[in-house]
């Protein structure tokens, strides 16, 4: 029997099943590995109030009890973080992932829900900085986090992504990738990936219609499944990218409101 390769995430549910542990879980799936997780919040979507998001995180104590059951058997191949919810959430992955000696972790530093634009919790994000950052083999936020990180704000240009790349590595992140997604003008899709020494510039063309409601999520726990196959975290980044866009390419309107990705649109196109 070939070995049982382990992976783990620390996220939120998401209940339309495009974004957070849902997201992670079937990512996972694909890469061929056993996922594992903790669940951290319940996010619910309003459809009679315009897709409104309701946010509930689950006591500190719970999640720290799942995952006293996931490192029951030692540390996983590798693992990522999401939608944590609480500063006590973050402390007790922070905890989790020193007192287990984890490798190869990938933070998804979730500031915001799709179509919301104010940080869930200010206090979070600050831990997430303070705490996990230095722990990241991988961070991987998005325009809005890479600003609210780097303390640059509104991020508009590559060269604005680079420079909050360079800051956010200084906070002791291994590697970083900004993601400019279709945030970024342009008919590109745009990703910075810094390794403290050299830039790598991934770029797409824009896919239309856009369905890529859980990407970022999707795209974290890809470089989370490359991580733990044995990829190096260039070509784990690389190779997310590829099963991102593939994902996005496949997606569906769910409703008037959403259009999720679809997990599996990689392995379709292989």
């Amino acid at each position: 029997m070939p070995k049982i390769i382990k992976t783990l995430t620390i996220a939120g549910s998401d209940s339309s099943g495009g974004a957070g542990i849902q997201a992670d879980l079937k990512t996972f799936e694909e890469y061929g590995t056993y996922g594992f997780s903790a669940l951290t919040t319940i996010v619910t979507m309003d459809p009679d109030q315009g897709w409104h998001h309701n946010v509930y995180p689950i006591d500190a104590a719970i999640v720290a009890e799942q995952l006293k059951t996931v490192f029951a058997g030692g540390p996983v191949d590798a693992m990522k973080t999401g939608m944590l919810g609480s500063v006590e959430i973050v402390r007790v992955t922070e905890q989790a992932i020193r007192e287990n000696l984890q490798a190869n972790v990938v933070i998804d530093p979730v500031m915001v829900c799709k179509g919301e634009d104010e940080v869930l919790n200010p206090e979070s994000a600050q831990a997430i900085r303070d705490l996990l950052l230095p722990l990241a083999t991988v961070v991987t936020p998005n325009l809005f986090e890479a600003g609210v990180l780097s303390g640059l704000g509104k991020l508009s240009t590559v060269e604005d992504m680079k420079e909050a790349a360079r800051l956010i590595h200084q906070l002791g992140a291994h590697n970083v990738v900004v993601k400019g997604g279709k945030a970024l003008g342009g008919d590109m899709a745009i990703d910075i990936f810094y390794n403290g020494t050299d830039y790598t510039v991934f770029q797409t063309a824009k896919i239309e219609p856009a369905h890529n409601h859980g990407a970022g999520c999707t795209f974290a726990a890809a470089i989370t499944g490359g991580l733990a196959c044995g990829l190096s975290v260039d070509e784990a980044v690389a190779k997310a990218k590829d099963f991102v866009s593939a994902a996005i390419r496949n997606g569906f309107a769910f409703n008037e409101y959403v259009g999720p990705v679809f997990h599996g649109g990689y392995r379709l196109e292989q």
